[in-house]
């Protein structure tokens, strides 16, 4: 049975990887949907290519695009901003969607498949950093499923047993043996540099990962190593575990995409060329196997696989990340928040690559110090504190993490 398939975030690096493989299997799925924001001329592109049935695109470009859709006779339902992402992910024509878009925007769409309970093939690591619980939740209370396009989360997704993938068990019990869980890091373009070659380091230098083609705001992350600090809060909701049975390794030759081990002493690790192509088909087609397009890893051709203690000095980033995770869910959506408008700044090249984990640590900082102090108050609408209970509490704490770390910035800037 064909599957409808809606790809938030088309035009993304994750959007087309994902739309290769729809393009080689037509006869198992059909690109239903596709949003775009930024690159609206390449999206035009894709609804040539594709044909979707509808496509969301920001409010204000609505009328203009569905002009040029009408010129090149494409019958197509645009829609537009939050409402009409919303919509998509909803709509019951749509099996699955795959939630790409990039930082926190992609975060409601993504809540809004899982109370639809939708086929959720998720992308946007933001969506469990800042609402982890509520997103799991709905997961569970609308029967929806949630399979994991990141390299290294799909590479645990593939090593743990049968029975936790199919039944969402929760895997740290006993019966299955599961002692930790490894998140491999490439270490990005500066593992073997000196913390002051990052503190010079250009925007052209960040972005230029060794192994993976990725976006600018991912591989900035990837150089921090805040990608991977990221990774790991995304996996304890994932795999319901504590961020103390999660290591992160760097393996530079990004081969082995992570590993799980079990109390046995066995380690078992999901290995390939360096390609999102080979999580994402897995995703489409699971629990069965379809091609990615992807060239084969030539085990014959390999050199030895390294495996580094990240150096977490150098790496700041990945030890906030950590501790966010141990403060609770206000810390980690404060610090997604921060660095967000951290890498935004040193992309414009307002600050620089190490003062990204220096402003988001002073958000984390000003937001223990404001609880400390409101703790005891009532109205706590303009502090980090409070339960956390619906996507507008998620929000608020994210615009308050924003405007801090826009404060920080303009500290780095005088």
């Amino acid at each position: 049975m064909t599957q409808r398939i809606a790809v938030l975030g088309a035009t993304g690096s994750i959007g087309d990887s994902t739309l290769s493989i729809l393009a080689d299997h037509p006869q198992n799925y059909q690109v239903y949907a596709l949003s775009g924001h930024g690159r609206l001329d390449k999206l035009f592109e894709l609804c040539q290519k594709f044909q979707p049935s509808r496509v969301a695109v920001p409010e204000d470009k609505v009328e203009d695009f569905a002009s040029r859709l009408q010129q090149a006779n494409l019958v197509c339902d645009v829609v537009g901003g939050q409402a009409g992402l919303d919509d998509i992910a909803a709509d019951t024509e749509v099996d699955t969607v795959v939630a790409a878009i990039v930082g926190a925007a992609g975060l409601a769409s993504t809540l809004t498949a899982a109370k639809a309970g939708k086929r959720i093939l998720l992308a946007n690591k933001e969506a469990l950093v800042m609402a982890g619980s509520l997103m799991m939740q709905a997961v569970r209370d609308n029967g929806a499923t949630l399979l994991p396009l990141d390299s290294e989360h799909n590479a645990i997704f593939q090593c743990l047993p049968a029975e936790v993938q199919q039944k969402n068990t929760h895997i740290h019990n006993a019966c299955y043996g599961i002692k930790k869980l490894w998140l491999t890091a490439s270490g990005g373009p500066f593992l073997h540099k000196s913390w002051e070659q990052m503190q010079s380091a250009s925007v052209s230098e960040a972005v230029k990962h060794p192994n993976w083609s990725m976006g600018q705001k991912i591989s900035v992350d990837s150089a921090t190593m805040m990608n991977k600090g990221l990774e790991l809060i995304e996996a304890c909701h994932l795999f319901d575990l504590d961020e103390s049975q999660i290591n992160v390794v760097i393996h530079p030759q990004s081969i082995i995409h992570s590993m799980v081990e079990y109390c046995d002493g066995s380690f078992l690790a999901q290995m390939g060329s360096p390609d999102m192509r080979t999580p994402i088909a897995h995703a489409l087609a699971y629990p069965n196997r379809i091609s990615a397009g992807v060239k084969s890893l030539d085990l014959y051709q390999l050199s030895a696989l390294e495996f580094i203690k990240p150096d977490l000095q150098k790496f700041a980033c990945l030890k906030l990340a950590r501790e966010a995770m141990q403060s609770g869910q206000a810390a980690t959506i404060a610090l997604n928040a921060a660095n967000e408008v951290a890498v935004e700044a040193f992309i414009k090249e307002q600050v620089s690559l190490t003062d990204i984990a220096l402003i988001n640590g002073r958000v984390l900082d000003t937001m223990h110090q404001q609880d400390s102090v409101t703790s005891n108050k009532k109205d706590e609408t303009d502090s980090f504190s409070g339960d956390i209970k619906t996507l507008e509490d998620i929000l608020t704490i994210d615009k308050l993490a924003r405007i801090q770390a826009q404060q920080e910035v303009e500290k780095c800037r005088s």
